[in-house]
């Protein structure tokens, strides 16, 4: 013993690990042992007088489990032992160190005195406590480090007490030293791994492994837990959503907290397809803990959650895909005695190579989807691969809603038709699908010798926010602002015939195509082809004489799409080629045809800001580009009501009798 009252712990040295790994060679030709466990009967020495939710048999009843289902024939024991000073102070404080060994040394009368102290904290304390402690941190210690030093490709920690409330000062929630933090310090420590992702799923919040990783963006911590507005233990706004980290290590804190009780597997499941898994893909960790609590799982009381052994699996079978496959599951809470059993049952089985078991069709809860959206509005600040538009949930009335887009829509038809007796044109099944009432034309397409089609996306809508909390609209200051009323208020005033593309998409099914356009590049590449069906069944067969083409933002690229399909019909026939590109990319007509080129370079205009990338030092201006004018205007929303004097001259000059 030395002056803490601790066995003396041999200085390290990195030629430790060599021979730790030369004697697990013979588990590394064993297929039988890739998975390891840890286990102590010691563990059970801890326990309370009084009776206790973390009471022994947690531990005894998940290796009773293993052992009936013949497991732990399939699986190595690792050898146990105790944290060693220097490795607890990785992430506690000296005091809170002496605080944990004094535990061992207090008479009977001394802990039935501090009773009412320890209770305050959530604790609860006997001789054999500071044993179980140190017995449980190092052996989630040693089951990290024989993964993270390759000896097994997974392991389970059967420990107790948890771990992941007990903060660098205090212990608290029944944890005493961060098992899972401590851990995670040690294999950086001693190991080539830096890299780790800690996946807490017990039912509360992990408070203290957040609070050691807080500004380290070397360990990604993600925490599902209830939360309930802060009210449910250890309680406080640290677990909610926006508690992200800070410094260095702000973005790599995770919270996913749930709203109320009652989870099911289909919220936990939708929160690890939609945050957890496309986060910790994009972080590539090198190794993977679970803080693996069971008290959200069914017939738990103190979690009052319903995720069953199949949801614990599949949440597993997903983290085993990470980190190469390195993974560690370490026992935090869970209290129901056939819950953490049959729970942890599954886990195993599932580190051992088994599928999950199958889950039935479900939905995750109004309140599950809310918060993960919310958490997805959060995150993807500091995450590309989060995406909160995909999160974004629907209320269940979708047979009597109507989306934004539709809305904006019918009122574009409406406009056309009330103010300019414009028609919707006729499409075939699919185009109509995805593009019906988007297509308008005046009643004089076919017989006017002028036809301007003008190819687009939406106008702008504005919307100002009564409560930025709550994100109410304040409709009495919001509107469409439509960029084109002014262009096809001349378009009409010179008589010429007008065809009035919207190519703002729907989702559409190619089954509705007919079998020679359901390819590849059909479905890539749909507004295309909804141009040259226009063109083969309408314009080409007018009367037109003359075709002018003006395209607005995404809708040039389009426009140039339809060249490379029809080129000889574009020389032809088209007599100019207007495009407001703004400030988005240029288009360019293809390579491999130099009369199409040519005739480009003669009959077209380019319409971009004065700042776009084209005119920058490095920028080029090809022949391929057209004709490229600048207009004083940097704004997208505006680029056309500023550029229509131009457009006008342009065609009127175009259109214009030769003297």
């Amino acid at each position: 013993m030395d002056v803490d009252g601790q066995e003396k712990q041999p200085a390290w040295t990195p030629q430790d690990d060599q021979v730790r790994r030369a004697q697990s060679e013979p588990y590394q030709t064993l297929p039988q042992y890739t998975v390891g466990y840890v286990y102590s009967a010691e563990m059970l020495l801890h326990s309370s007088l009084h009776g206790h939710p973390e009471q022994p048999e947690r531990i005894a009843r998940i290796r009773k489990a293993f052992q009936d289902s013949k497991l732990l024939s399939k699986m190595k024991e690792i050898q146990i032992r105790p944290v060693y000073r220097d490795e607890a102070l990785l992430v506690h404080s000296r005091e809170h160190w002496d605080k944990v060994l004094a535990i061992q040394a207090m008479t009977e009368q001394e802990i039935i005195d501090s009773e009412s102290y320890y209770e305050s904290l959530s604790l609860f304390v006997m001789n054999g406590t500071t044993r179980a402690a140190r017995l449980s941190c190092g052996g989630v210690i040693e089951a990290c480090l024989s993964v993270a030093q390759g000896r097994f490709r997974k392991s389970f920690a059967i420990v107790r007490p948890p771990g992941h409330h007990a903060e660098p000062d205090e212990h608290m929630g029944f944890c005493f030293f961060n098992n899972v933090a401590v851990a995670a310090k040690v294999v950086q420590l001693r190991t080539q791994i830096k890299r780790i992702l800690i996946l807490d799923w017990d039912v509360h919040h992990g408070n203290g492994t957040q609070r050691a990783f807080n500004d380290d963006p070397s360990v990604l911590y993600i925490s599902l837990h209830r939360y309930e507005r802060g009210q449910f233990y250890p309680c406080g706004p640290f677990g909610g959503l926006e508690s992200c980290g800070e410094g260095p290590g702000l973005g790599y804190s995770v919270n996913i907290p749930w709203p109320t009780k009652g989870m099911t597997d289909a919220d936990y499941i939708h929160a690890f397809q939609r945050i957890v898994m496309p986060i910790a893909l994009e972080f590539a960790p090198e190794l993977v803990i679970i803080s693996a609590g069971f008290d959200a799982a069914e017939g738990d009381d103190l979690g009052e959650c319903h995720v069953t052994p199949a949801g614990y699996a599949h949440m597993t079978h997903m983290l085993s895909g990470l980190a190469g496959g390195k993974l560690v599951v370490a026992l935090e809470g869970g209290y129901n005695l056939d819950s953490i059993s049959n729970s942890a049952l599954a886990v195993a089985q599932t580190l051992l190579g088994e599928a999950p078991m199958e889950l039935p069709p479900m939905v995750a809860s109004e309140a599950g989807t809310e918060t993960v959206w919310q958490v997805a509005l959060e995150q993807s600040k500091y995450w590309k691969s989060v995406n909160p538009k995909a999160c974004e949930p629907r209320e269940d009335v979708d047979e009597i809603s109507f989306s934004i887009p539709e809305i904006l829509k019918g009122h574009r038809q409406h406009f056309l038709y009330s103010q300019y007796h414009m028609l919707q044109v006729p499409l075939m099944p699919a185009y109509e699908e995805r593009y019906g009432s988007q297509v308008m034309c005046t009643g004089d397409l076919l017989e006017n010798k002028t036809i301007i089609m003008f190819v687009h996306e939406f106008g702008n809508l504005r919307a100002e926010l009564d409560g930025k909390p709550m994100c109410d609209v304040n409709l009495e200051h919001s509107y469409l602002i439509d960029f084109s009323k002014e262009l096809i208020a001349w378009i009409r005033a010179e008589e010429y015939a007008l065809v009035d593309v919207n190519m703002f998409p729907r989702p559409f099914s190619t089954t509705l195509l007919p079998m020679n356009m359901r390819s590849k590049t059909a479905i890539e590449n749909p507004g295309r082809d909804l141009l040259v069906y226009l063109w083969d069944n309408y314009i080409q067969l007018s009367n037109a004489q003359r075709i002018v083409l003006i395209g607005h933002g995404q809708g040039c690229q389009t426009l140039l799409d339809l060249f490379q399909k029809r080129p000889a019909n574009m020389i032809k026939y088209v007599d100019l080629v207007v495009q407001v590109v703004g400030t988005t990319k240029i288009p360019l007509i293809p390579k491999d045809s130099n009369d199409l080129r040519a005739w480009y370079s003669k009959n077209s205009i380019v319409i971009v800001h004065p700042e776009h990338p084209a005119f920058a030092p490095e920028g080029r201006i090809l022949k391929r580009h057209g004709r490229v004018m600048k207009i004083d205007e940097v704004k997208p929303i505006k680029t056309m009501m500023k550029a229509l004097p131009m457009i006008r001259d342009y065609v009127k000059q175009t259109l214009a009798p030769a003297a």
